[in-house]
């Protein structure tokens, strides 16, 4: 970009992520307890609460993992994946949550997802809020790494800085709105996020497409030109990519993604705090629509992208299409850097509304769970308050250190944790709600047995120097949800029935006798 076009995008990010840092000072003298700090005193508003749920959910994988995956290998390499987490998205939203909403409540009002498990198990030596809480921090690590990740990215691509230096500027700018405002600030950021996310992934791809059609060009023959390597029938076929995409185990993979929705505390998190269930039925309608949009058109914009962009990406450099394709539209095609500066905004607000919210969680497992769960019961809500931000600060520092290689991929940093989310907590949330038989010794087995399946499955080489997960190409969140939700039933029908506390619990909250 010219300088001139350059100073322009730039005034667009300065004055994004000024206001990002003055709705987080807003919302910071809002903070009386660990319950505003951590959940707004449950008084999340719909639309708020939905958009929050769904821009903290898609983060960068939405507009640089899903797109560039697509843009590589066609809609049959990742379209299933797609499929997948839409799926997903609305059983979370049509069944776990307004009974989770419930049982947080009934569950001595529980404020964390560690918290709810021991009060829902009743677990006095607080050896599920232990577990639960590490696997939260050590897989939110690795997850919010991914978000920083693509956020050096961004500014690195769009301003030519050092890749570094481009990572230390978007892990501060979030650091800063997270550790002053708490989740309201989290929730309000990321609703204006969510917003900007869906008029860009909407907008850019509708307006190249456009501008392809002025040049005489359709999709088809743009991913037919000379030069492209794309065959334009299978590209654009999501059954018929290739022998690859006809394995059962790839479309199971695919698919299996949006089991992860039923395990993710930052997502999970939103339902606890709707203020009230009218409010929670809005929210429903609003996120499925936004993640359907979302999920197409972030598919579409791959496709789009590989026939409009003249100089092909590869590997991990087509994680960054959407990127060029909003500089190819707006500062070649149209000359309107203010506007590429915009909707380049757009994906910046995916990284930090799913960067912030999962720096969040990790600071309540911490303080909450934890230090004041655990360590220091008499803790007063001050100190809860200086370790939660403290905890945000050190979170952030380990992910950046984890982020400083430039090589991982956003795509792969992602799968790793939404596994391990999923198949930890997953079948656990889910069975808690709808199985009374579900004890403790099956919520402890649950959770080791999942994490630990996905750290074996992805990271210990047991096969010729390959791990298990690249040995058999199957992802190893429909392996470890498996195991986990096998465990627990399995305890459940074998070992020390709930007591009758537990049980009368569980019908009050399935009766609704909860407010």
């Amino acid at each position: 970009m010219t300088g001139n076009t350059l100073g322009w995008v730039i005034v667009a990010f300065v004055l994004y992520l000024l206001m990002m840092i003055i709705v987080g000072a807003w919302f910071a003298k809002g903070n009386n307890n660990s319950e505003d700090y951590f959940l707004g005193g449950r008084k999340l508003g719909g639309f708020v609460a939905a958009l929050s749920a769904q821009a903290s959910d898609m983060s960068g994988w939405l507009l640089m993992g899903l797109p560039g995956a697509i843009y590589l290998v066609g809609v049959g390499g990742d379209g299933w994946t797609a499929i997948g987490l839409f799926v997903g998205t609305v059983l979370n939203w049509l069944i776990i949550s307004t009974r989770l909403r419930r049982y947080t409540i009934r569950a001595n009002n529980a404020v964390t997802l560690p918290a709810y498990f021991e009060n829902r198990f009743h677990d006095n030596k607080k050896i599920l809020m232990t577990v639960s809480s590490i696997t939260i921090v050590i897989f939110f690590l690795v997850y919010c790494a991914s978000a920083l990740a693509a956020g050096g990215q961004l500014f690195e691509s769009v301003f030519g800085v050092d890749y570094t230096v481009a990572l230390t500027i978007g892990a501060i700018v979030i650091l800063v709105y997270t550790f002053m405002g708490g989740f309201m600030a989290v929730c309000t950021t990321d609703f204006i996020q969510g917003t900007l996310m869906l008029v860009a992934i909407l907008a850019v791809p509708i307006i190249a497409l456009f501008f392809m059609r002025q040049e005489g060009m359709t999709v088809a023959s743009g991913l037919a030109a000379e030069g492209n390597v794309a065959n334009s029938a299978n590209f654009l076929n999501l059954m018929k990519y290739g022998e690859q995409n006809n394995n059962a185990i790839n479309i199971i993979s695919g698919l299996g993604w949006g089991l992860g929705y039923f395990g993710m505390p930052h997502i999970l998190v939103r339902f606890m705090a709707v203020k009230n269930e009218k409010e929670l039925k809005k929210s429903k309608t609003i996120a499925i629509a936004w993640v359907a949009l979302s999920l197409f058109f972030a598919c579409v914009i791959g496709v789009i992208g590989r026939a409009y962009m003249q100089t092909a990406l590869v590997e991990s450099g087509s994680e960054k299409i959407f990127i060029e394709m909003i500089k190819k539209v707006f500062t070649e095609e149209m000359n309107a850097p203010l506007i590429a500066g915009i909707f380049l905004c757009g994906i910046l607000a995916a990284i930090m509304s799913t960067a912030d919210s999962q720096l969040l969680v990790s600071a309540s497992s911490v303080a909450e769970d934890i230090y004041k769960g655990i360590i220091d019961k008499k803790a007063d809500d001050k100190k809860v308050l200086n370790i939660s931000r403290f905890t945000v600060f050190v979170i952030a520092i380990l992910a950046y250190i984890i982020a400083l290689n430039p090589n991982n991929t956003i795509m792969g940093l992602v799968s790793n944790a939404w596994a391990g989310f999923g198949a930890a907590f997953g079948p656990l949330v889910l069975l808690s709600l709808f199985w009374k038989k579900t004890n403790f010794t099956g919520a402890v087995a649950g959770i080791v047995s999942g994490a630990l399946t996905v750290i074996v499955w992805d990271y210990i080489p047991l096969v010729n120097g390959a791990t298990l997960g690249a040995a058999t190409g199957l992802y190893s969140l429909v392996v470890g949800f498996a195991i986990s939700f096998a465990a627990i039933v399995t305890a459940g029908l074998i070992g020390t029935a709930p007591s009758e506390e537990m049980l009368q619990e569980f019908e009050d909250v399935k009766a609704g006798k909860v407010e």
